[in-house]
């Protein structure tokens, strides 16, 4: 990515913090966009965002990508060759508690960054969606030409529609689209809502850790740095005309879904297990029904990914956890 500028909205997230990271050691200037909500600690936001502030190629924009007017004037000033849009509500069990905040977010906002790419089009605009798009379906692996009708969550039902709406503007606009679907991503600097920093924290605690379903749980767990590594490969995939084995590429638009994950079902027990081989304890289990909204399993098939960038996802959960493991120890001094 070198010379190229690069919009990131969600850059003081998790999983924004280190594509801003990747990009700006490939040689891009970032200009960063996020609101710095208090959906979680922002203490850990702040403390992304000064990491990215200490390089010379970076920027901030402190703006919400609901306020069309705010975020227009970001994005036009800056005149991205490429847009990464991160930012979004995540999570599946808040999207039961405060719905309203998923519609503002990933709907409104991903209107707008629609919009501005309409009017102020860059060269490739990357988006991200969620293996829960898959929803109740259970033929795993999953793939991206499967149909994903069926969403267990409204998260998941919000993510499915940016995609849709993705595809109506590549269609009409001929914005070239790339809508990527995230599998179970954890790593230093996550967010403490996602399930390995609430195992470490109270593993340390010695509090009991809540594990759903009883413990019969897959997933296949992507290290972050797996993943924007493949994001950043992505961006010099841009849809055309010509589709690849296996493509998702619409014949309608220059738009393509891609799975990000390595195609590695880990059960959540070993997961667990392998925090507390990297912790040197045991957790106390307490062990909790299927959550609502949950799916017991998703699982990527990689494949499409591999044709495009020749990259797939290898870091091993072990490995994975006992870096985050590190990094928290690092950053709480515990």
């Amino acid at each position: 990515m070198k010379s190229k500028r690069v919009l990131v909205t969600g850059s003081a997230g998790f999983i924004g913090f280190h594509a801003s990271s990747l990009l700006l050691q490939q040689g891009a200037t970032v200009l960063g966009v996020d609101n710095f909500s208090d959906y979680y600690d922002v203490a850990l936001k702040e403390a992304r965002n000064d990491m990215l502030s200490n390089h010379a190629e970076f920027s901030v924009a402190r703006v919400s990508i609901e306020d069309a007017e705010a975020f227009g004037a970001a994005w036009r000033a800056f005149k991205p060759d490429v847009v990464i849009h991160l930012a979004a509500q995540a999570g599946v069990r808040y999207s039961i508690d405060a719905p309203a905040s998923y519609i503002s977010t990933n709907l409104i906002g991903t209107f707008n960054v629609l919009e501005l790419a309409r009017h102020a089009p860059p060269e490739h605009l990357l988006m991200a969606s969620t293996s829960s798009v898959y929803g109740a379906n259970t033929n795993m692996p999953f793939d991206e030409l499967q149909r994903t009708a069926s969403p267990m969550s409204l998260y998941a039902a919000t993510k499915g529609a940016t995609e849709l709406m993705a595809h109506s503007y590549a269609h009409l606009f001929k914005t070239p689209i790339t809508m990527f679907r995230f599998f179970t991503v954890y790593g230093p600097y996550g967010r403490p809502d996602m399930a390995l920093f609430k195992f470490v924290k109270a593993i340390l605690a010695d509090q009991p850790i809540d594990v759903y379903n009883n413990g019969e749980m897959a997933r296949d767990f992507t290290y972050v740095e797996d993943l924007v590594e493949a994001i950043t490969r992505l961006a010099k995939a841009v849809p055309g005309d010509v589709p690849v084995e296996g493509d998702s590429l619409s014949p309608v638009a220059p738009f393509r879904i891609v799975n990000i994950g390595g195609g590695n079902l880990t059960p959540l027990m070993d997961y667990i297990g392998a925090a507390e081989r990297a912790l040197g304890k045991t957790a106390i289990k307490n062990f909790m029904p299927m959550q609502q909204g949950d799916v017991p399993a998703t699982e990527a098939s990689p494949a499409l990914l591999k044709q495009l960038t020749g990259y797939v996802p290898s870091t091993t959960p072990e490995e994975g956890v006992a870096r985050f493991v590190e990094w928290y120890r690092a950053h709480y001094a515990s």
